[in-house]
């Protein structure tokens, strides 16, 4: 059933990571449910994004960077500045990731040994390195048709626990309703916050990579109605994931006055209601999550350069192996530092709303071409694209000043 889900599953995956995992929670705990708004109009302009991407993929066949380089004036450095954009805020995001994941993986074993050490620098780096060999070993070895199905694998369990975790600290639902009522939290490192849940839930690998997924699937024009619904659905997916971890902190550190600073506050989020085994299960979509994230972020630099030369999935070329083997020694960088990777996480989140704005403006001009035929943009789609332009903007604008904020003091 999940398969059906397709190249939306990808989107799923470079989504909902540990580093969305700890904005959701860290977000929760210090702010309730305040920010829902903001997850709500990220999915849904992500999905409108998915559409546009998706749609121009199956009926050109065409995929998003070649196409932006080839068919649009001035297209070949608007395509390298995406892919600049992009490789950058997933790289820089990586690092943070495999070092939450890595602690996670450590404090989870303290939980049920505690004999062992709270904390264990060697022990952190060394599950660090090992995570990332086997994940770098499956992405030369794989093709889409494993990676698909890995992630999949991954994507439910983590998508499962974090329900289960939403239902045994449930708040009340009109608490969660007041969470779709606009506002910024004005506090220290509220707008921060707001960027960087923009940031990792409208990234834009998930859509600028979207019709090389398709291509590997085989898609094509008389797929139309089968790439909606993998939008649709994977969109859904991601909002009821991502909510229902900011409905878990709410719950469970929000009304306690607790908040998240470091993994170890993550780890207890609910132990307090519901012991150490309802921690595992949470912990376990976490990791998930994790996996699921740093999987398809060590694809994404070399599938966008072969995507831009060639406009082809490539999975199997010397190219592809040495940049995803440069990107897994990137991601070793906050182990090895022994940084705190909350914060280096989060601040790392807001770079990826930066490129957003190209992004749009690149496929708005593919979609509403010619070679659309009767599949061209029309006016419920191009006033959704005009509108997640707008939102991207706005989101730079916060982003700039959050980091202005966060280094001027």
């Amino acid at each position: 059933m999940m398969l059906a889900v397709g190249p939306g599953i990808f989107a799923i995956g470079y989504t909902i990571g540990t580093g969305s995992v700890t904005s959701m929670a860290k977000a929760g705990s210090e702010f309730g449910t305040q920010l829902m708004w903001v997850l709500a109009l990220s999915v849904l302009f992500s999905w409108v994004m998915m559409e546009a991407y998706g749609r121009y993929a199956v009926v050109t066949g065409g995929t998003g960077m070649h196409s932006i380089r080839g068919k649009i004036k001035y297209g070949g450095a608007l395509a390298i500045a995406i892919i600049a954009g992009c490789v950058m805020a997933q790289w820089t995001c990586l690092s943070g990731i495999i070092g939450l994941t890595s602690n996670a993986i450590y404090e989870l074993i303290h939980i049920f040994f505690p004999g062992t050490s709270p904390t264990n620098y060697w022990a952190v780096l060394g599950i660090a390195i090992f995570m990332t060999i086997i994940l770098y070993g499956i992405l030369l070895l794989g093709d889409y048709s494993l990676f698909e199905k890995i992630l999949v694998i991954f994507v439910t369990i983590m998508g499962v626990s974090f329900i289960i975790s939403m239902f045994i600290v449930l708040p009340a639902p009109g608490e969660i309703l007041r969470g779709f009522v606009p506002s910024i939290p004005q506090v220290p490192g509220g707008k921060l916050m707001v960027a960087a849940f923009v940031g990792t839930t409208m990234a834009a690998p998930v859509f600028v990579t979207r019709p090389l997924f398709i291509k590997g699937k085989g898609w094509g024009k008389e797929n139309t109605k089968e790439q909606s619904r993998d939008a649709i659905v994977a969109a859904i997916l991601m909002f009821v994931v991502s909510g229902s971890i900011i409905v878990v902190a709410t719950g469970a550190l929000f009304h306690e006055g607790k908040a998240i600073n470091k993994v170890l506050d993550m780890v207890y989020t609910l132990e307090p209601v519901a012991g150490k085994f309802a921690v595992a299960i949470f912990m376990v979509g976490t990791l998930s999550a994790g996996i699921s994230s740093i999987f398809p972020i060590l694809m994404v630099a070399p599938l966008l350069i072969a995507d831009y030369r060639k406009g082809e999935l490539d999975t199997k070329s010397t190219q592809f192996k040495v940049i995803t083997g440069i990107a897994a020694l990137i991601g070793l960088t906050v182990p090895i530092l022994g940084s705190n990777p909350i914060i280096a996480q989060i601040t790392t989140q807001v770079s990826g709303v930066f490129v957003l704005p190209l992004a749009i403006v690149g496929i708005a001009i593919l979609v509403n071409r010619k070679e659309m035929g009767r599949h061209r943009a029309g006016i419920a789609l191009n006033s959704g694209m005009i509108a997640a332009f707008l939102f991207a903007c706005f989101m730079v604008y916060t982003g700039i000043n959050a980091l202005i904020d966060l280094f001027g003091n």
